[in-house]
């Protein structure tokens, strides 16, 4: 185990912008030493034998569009420490009570051509999006700034200002298109009567146009794993096991950055502030939580519809109004009797997560911050409704409520996921209101977590900017 006598900067917390941080201050030449609680690398993405040994499980994150289209994963030799994407025919099915699914693939006249009497719509809209993914990821993936693409920007914009529910009814005609944009809308994590929450369905649709939506083959913890080997190549010393409760372990370091919530920031480093910035940290508002249930099955879940049997993630929740009833409980601080249910199925593409002929299955529900309500019976009965027998396949489960996710990761505040509500009042302004979100009034402290630009997510990017802040800033 090391010390950190000698270096230049300290990164608190190993999840995947802490390494992007650590990745980006090593490349510039500094002596950087990575601390984790924990002792695995990786925050919300590790993986695990949750349930048997032999099944694999992501312990968070699963399915990674973001990650596939993160410029800065882009740019890093990741494959030659490990990672291998693999790419599921379909990246999405959305099922319907008719036995039927809508579908996102790669190609977008694939996706609308099971989008019915939407086709059209669906192709008008994505298109051009599709077209300047490449303008549009660098301003959609940091903080907020003027954007150099302004046409483009004002195409994307003006539509993901608005609230789903009623983008959903204005933009489509029919019940497939309506609930199969629902369903992406829902990743947001808001009620979806509420603005922006448009936002979040066209770029996770865009990207699986324009990237895909891979898995990591043996698990999400091989992408951590691929970034600490990088980091260690480069010199870099990670120590795990190591909770930390003040700055002494960074006393000589130029730059500590905290891949943390406000919430950790204000316990470690908070008094180093002016009084005024604490304020804005205290009053951060972390979102909703999740219920997330990991089973390991002796055969593929019985799908209805055939579609589902070749798709990486499964969206349950039928109709725009089911889906909107079920994240306006959830926002209202209520349990909804037919949750919207989020699975992925990564067995079916990699053998790897599970002992031959049987599977993994990974999904989880929106519930209130804090919920201590047991969701496993919503959550099967969804299964069941488009998968009938579902449950005869269950060898074991594991059930993971918001305050056992908060217990495995610090940076889960109530059992938030996407380190805080991604509204429209923090999506840009998180953690506090500053042109340098990434930044502290201590040129010494930095935060680059998902509580900052771009948010939640898989990608890297938060610790990319603030370790680029820090390079301005600290040296």
């Amino acid at each position: 185990m090391s010390t950190h006598a000698g270096h230049e900067a300290v990164v608190i917390g190993a999840g995947p912008n802490g390494l992007a941080a650590a990745i980006v201050l090593a490349e510039a030449g500094h002596s950087v030493l990575l601390v984790e609680a924990n002792e695995t690398i990786g925050g919300g993405c590790r993986s695990a034998e949750l349930t048997l040994p032999g099944f694999v499980h992501d312990t968070c994150s699963a399915i990674h569009a973001v990650a596939a289209a993160s410029p800065l994963f882009g740019s890093l030799p990741l494959a030659s420490h490990g990672l291998e994407w693999i790419h599921p025919p379909v990246a999405l099915a959305h099922p319907f009570d008719d036995g039927t699914a809508a579908i996102l693939t790669r190609s977008i006249e694939e996706t609308a051509a099971s989008l019915g009497e939407d086709a059209d719509a669906y192709t008008d809209l994505f298109s051009p999006l599709v077209k300047d993914f490449d303008l549009l990821v660098p301003q959609l993936l940091g903080p907020f700034r003027l954007p150099r693409h302004p046409i483009a920007m004002a195409r994307f914009g003006l539509s993901a200002l608005r609230p789903a529910h009623s983008f959903a009814k204005s933009r489509f005609a029919g019940a497939h298109a309506r609930g199969f944009f629902a369903g992406l809308a829902a990743h947001s994590i808001l009620d979806l009567n509420r603005p922006i929450s448009t936002a979040f369905g066209l770029v996770l649709a865009m990207f699986g146009h324009a990237v895909g939506w891979p898995i990591a083959r043996g698990g999400s913890q091989r992408i951590a794993d691929a970034l600490g080997s990088h980091f260690q190549s480069l010199g870099g010393t990670i120590q795990i096991g190591t909770r930390v409760t003040s700055l002494d372990i960074a006393a000589r370091a130029d730059a500590v950055l905290f891949d943390t919530s406000p919430k950790q920031f204000l316990e470690i480093a908070g008094g180093e502030t002016p009084a005024r910035y604490q304020r804005f940290l205290r009053n951060y508002r972390y979102g909703p939580a999740v219920f997330k249930i990991d089973w390991a099955l002796d055969g593929p879940v019985p799908w209805t519809a055939d579609e589902c049997r070749q798709a990486g993630t499964v969206h349950l929740g039928g109709t725009l109004e089911e889906i909107v009833a079920s994240e306006h409980e959830m926002a209202t601080g209520t349990h909804s009797e037919r949750p919207f249910v989020l699975l992925a199925q990564q067995s079916l593409f990699d053998s790897s997560r599970g002992p031959d002929g049987a599977h993994t299955l990974w999904g989880y529900c929106h519930v209130p911050n804090g919920s201590t309500v047991d969701m496993t019976g919503p959550i099967e009965a969804q299964i069941e409704r488009f998968a009938p027998g579902f449950q005869k396949h269950i060898v074991k489960r594991v059930v993971t409520g918001s305050v056992a996710l908060e217990a495995s990761n610090a940076n889960y505040v109530g059992g938030d996921i996407i380190g805080g509500m991604q509204d429209l009042r923090q999506l840009y302004a998180r953690p506090a209101p500053r042109l340098d979100p990434y930044s502290t009034p201590n040129r010494r402290l930095y935060i680059c977590s998902s509580s900052t630009p771009p948010g939640g997510g898989v990608h890297g990017m938060s610790g990319f900017h603030a370790a680029k802040s820090a390079l301005r800033r600290a040296w």
